[in-house]
């Protein structure tokens, strides 16, 4: 089965030859995970293969595909590269879920609702341990990459729980948990693709540029589906963020408009009664926070491919503006 993402883009008028190279690079970091998932303790490989069997959009993965295409695509280290940074965002999910007691998640059960959290948080780190494995034959300089990428992971997971300071803009901060938890490993991929192909140092730079602001892009829009979509189109039950009392732009925005002081009151905690969550789900949909939510990723999202301006023009650079209006434009 595709990826969920490359079947969207087939429809954004993409190079058909350069759509068939990455379904094809996407299967082999298909395989790739399922072997990377494997161990000699059968418990342990079917709680791994959770998260791998609940698919996903692969939005990673098809990142170091394509910021490979600079250099050498077939170079030996770009398919493990695609794997590892999976592997590293799948052990991330399994924490996630732990910390915000998730049911849910990619439209199944979660591993710590399935089994518990001890099982959900120990294979998460069992997939840290598979990564760090493939990692140590990309060299010394991608395992440098990744210790740094995986410091901002949890950097941003730690401010994401404190909280803002007093007197700190809040959403300055929510913006900086964004690119610490969801833009470096993003960052991270286009990079790895760049240099395990032999792709320039400028390359290098533009790319990991590019996939920084993408990164935050595709979060903020990520966290609209969560508030917009009128069915489990996000594979979790829509208004969950709000449910749990995880920030979001939009509702730090409608918060900071300080126009609706129910609103403003509810957003600031988890609600668990059926009613207010309703309520509030509601009055967010309607509230010009919204827009202005909206607007804030679309901003990121044209950063983003201004990055794109210092590379050259082609099938692959075009592909990469297509990925700026899809995670702006997705309803999934």
């Amino acid at each position: 089965m595709s990826p969920r993402i490359m079947t969207s883009m087939y429809g954004l008028g993409i190079d058909t030859a350069l759509a068939e190279e990455m379904n094809a690079g996407l299967q082999r970091v298909e395989a790739g995970l399922r072997e990377a998932v494997r161990s000699d303790y059968p418990f342990v490989t079917e709680a791994s293969r959770h998260l791998v069997d609940a698919g996903g959009k692969r939005f990673r993965p098809l990142l170091v595909l394509l910021a490979s295409q600079y250099g050498k695509p077939s170079s030996v280290g770009v398919v493990p590269a695609a794997i590892v940074v999976e592997l590293t965002h799948l052990a991330t999910l399994y924490h996630d879920d732990v910390m915000d007691e998730a049911d849910l998640r990619r439209g199944a059960s979660s591993a710590n609702a399935r089994w518990d959290n001890t099982i959900a948080i120990l294979t998460g780190d069992f997939l840290f341990a598979r990564a760090s494995d493939i990692l140590a034959d990309l060299g010394p300089d991608a395992v440098r990459i990744q210790a740094q990428t995986f410091e901002r992971l949890c950097t941003g997971q730690i401010r994401e729980t404190v909280g803002v300071a007093a007197g700190d803009d809040p959403i300055a901060h929510h913006l900086q948990v964004l690119a610490d938890k969801t833009g470096s490993l993003i960052a991270t991929s286009c990079r790895f693709g760049a240099m395990m192909s032999g792709a320039d140092a400028l390359t290098i730079s533009t790319l990991t540029r590019f996939g920084e602001h993408i990164g935050v892009a595709f979060q903020l829009a990520d966290d609209l589906v969560d508030i917009t979509s009128e069915s489990a189109q996000s594979g979790k039950t829509p208004g969950t963020d709000l449910r749990e009392g995880i920030p979001t732009l939009a509702g730090l925005m409608a918060i900071q408009a300080d126009d609706d002081p129910w609103l403003a009151e509810a957003l600031g905690r988890p609600l668990s009664d059926d009613g207010e969550h309703a309520r509030a789900l509601d009055q967010l949909r309607s509230h010009p926070a919204l827009a202005q939510a909206q607007a804030e990723a679309r901003r990121w999202a044209a950063s983003a491919r201004d990055c794109l301006d210092d590379l050259p023009d082609g099938p692959t650079t075009d592909a990469l503006r297509a990925l700026c209006d899809y995670v702006v434009n997705r309803s999934g």
